[in-house]
């Protein structure tokens, strides 16, 4: 009986974290209301309050968990991964609800009364220990400080997905990405694996959006 309270519990506290994170994707976090978000769960409101103290705990919930529905390497391999990487985070940002409106808060989080990089860092993160990686497989020039280029990557993907969602709705973000790494690969890696990748981009650009 317990352990499918817990499951239970589980299953609902998803369901009202997956419907606010469409909430505040659809309306913003101003024009977002907890009502809207109880009413798109299906739940209750003493549901609701139970599992998140109001309207700020839950957009720092959907922050928080952006990359939950994410399918993700578990292991770093490299340069070409950091790539594909990087590529399927800008086909899934234009269906993704969860992370669009977690990538969208943590742009906007003034509104929540928040400084928090942490989203920031955990992207960096992640991109960090890909170029490790690649730094070992010897896929990056010498002069290149691993921990920087992450922070820079971020950085730049950060502008490039605001600039998108601003002009297209990120209907164009895949081939803003394709620009991004075509212009930063030759500042970090040598003439062959810039080749490389650059046929990959070169072929990820001959496709749809």
């Amino acid at each position: 009986m317990a352990r499918a309270q817990q499951e239970r519990a589980v299953r609902t506290r998803a369901t009202i974290l997956r419907a606010a994170a469409q909430i505040f994707d659809e309306y913003g976090f101003s024009g977002s209301s907890v009502s809207k978000i109880i009413n798109l769960a299906g739940t209750t409101q003493g549901a609701m309050y139970f599992h998140f103290r109001s309207k700020e705990d839950l957009a720092k919930a959907v922050i928080d968990e952006q990359a939950s529905d994410l399918d993700l390497p578990e292991q770093p391999s490299g340069l070409r991964q950091l790539v594909r990487t990087t590529l399927y985070l800008a086909d899934e940002l234009q269906g993704n609800v969860l992370l669009r409106a977690g990538v969208t808060l943590a742009v906007e989080q003034g509104q929540l009364g928040l400084r928090d990089f942490s989203p920031y860092e955990m992207w960096a993160g992640r991109f960090r220990a890909e170029l490790e990686a690649a730094r070992r497989a010897g896929e990056l020039l010498d002069d290149v400080v691993v921990e920087e280029f992450a922070q820079v990557l971020v950085a730049a993907y950060t502008g490039a997905q605001i600039m998108s969602h601003l002009r297209t709705g990120r209907a164009d973000l895949p081939g803003r990405i394709v620009q991004l790494w075509w212009f930063l690969l030759p500042g970090i890696a040598p003439a062959p694996v810039v080749e490389e990748l650059r046929a990959l981009l070169l072929e990820r650009r001959g496709q749809p959006a």
